[in-house]
């Protein structure tokens, strides 16, 4: 096969696993469109956001390969695998990242913690066409064929029309089987409030358990993500790679100073 027709090649991770069923539901799209390799963690890393492993080595083991199909098990982050695989496992660099499908929502702020979405942040800075999707269900018995679709149709816009550089895409889909469609939208502005559950360990020892609750803060808002996921739709989200708040720039210049 010549460089012109060869087809696409799609680096798939994500947070949850290489047993994650979003995982599984999403990697038999995308061999609809590609060769795919597959970069997973061995087991659960969620929140781990854009960690990186370097206290101890990487090991990536072969589980599956054949025609079309490769499956690389990493005892590290979904950034690590990103990481290891454009570096050391590809022949050459690929034409996608893909992370998901993430059982549990990664809307609005959630983004920051996602390994899911810092998996996708990682392939953008190596400047490839990236996207998390995330499905708005905890439960590893969740059904992801409306996610699948969302994801197909995703999918193929990205292969037709490259992203700018330094772009990178979020999709979040509600749960159940009546999703009304995709809505491009905006980050809604939201925060977790944070509680930490104090007990004693049996050697009387204070541990504490991290939980809370999202709490959007912008409720009336209807160009957000929350606000269409609320509505039955999926959200895209187009995020980038520069944190710079351009806008402060100019008000910022009384900071400045001059040191000779």
């Amino acid at each position: 096969m010549t460089e012109t027709n060869r087809k696409p090649l799609i680096l798939v991770t994500n947070d949850d696993g290489i047993k994650a069923g979003g995982l599984v539901a999403l990697v038999k799209v995308l061999k609809e469109f590609g060769d795919v390799v597959i970069a997973a963690p061995n087991e659960s890393y969620s929140g781990m956001a854009h960690a990186i492993t370097v206290k101890h080595p990487l090991y990536a083991k072969l589980v599956k390969d054949k025609k079309g199909l490769k499956l690389y098990k990493i005892n590290g982050t979904p950034v690590d695998c990103v990481k290891l695989a454009i570096n050391q496992l590809l022949d050459r660099k690929p034409d996608l990242v893909v992370s998901g499908i993430n059982h549990g929502a990664n809307s609005s702020i959630s983004l920051h913690y996602s390994g899911t979405m810092g998996a996708a942040r990682e392939g953008a800075l190596s400047d490839i066409p990236s996207v998390g999707f995330s499905l708005l269900n905890y439960s590893y018995e969740a059904d992801f064929t409306k996610a699948a679709e969302i994801a197909r149709d995703v999918i193929k816009n990205m292969l037709a029309q490259k992203l700018p550089q330094g772009a990178y895409l979020n999709v979040n889909v509600p749960d159940g089987n009546e999703v009304k469609g995709l809505k491009t939208v905006r980050q809604a502005n939201g925060r977790w409030v944070e509680e930490f559950i104090e007990r004693k360990d049996p050697r009387g020892r204070d541990y504490y358990w991290l939980t809370g609750s999202f709490k959007n803060l912008e409720p009336d808002a209807t160009d957000t993500d929350e606000y269409v996921l609320s509505q039955g739709y999926a959200s895209l989200v187009p995020c980038q790679l520069d944190s710079t708040a351009h806008a402060l720039i100019s008000e910022l210049k009384s900071y400045e100073t001059s040191h000779k």
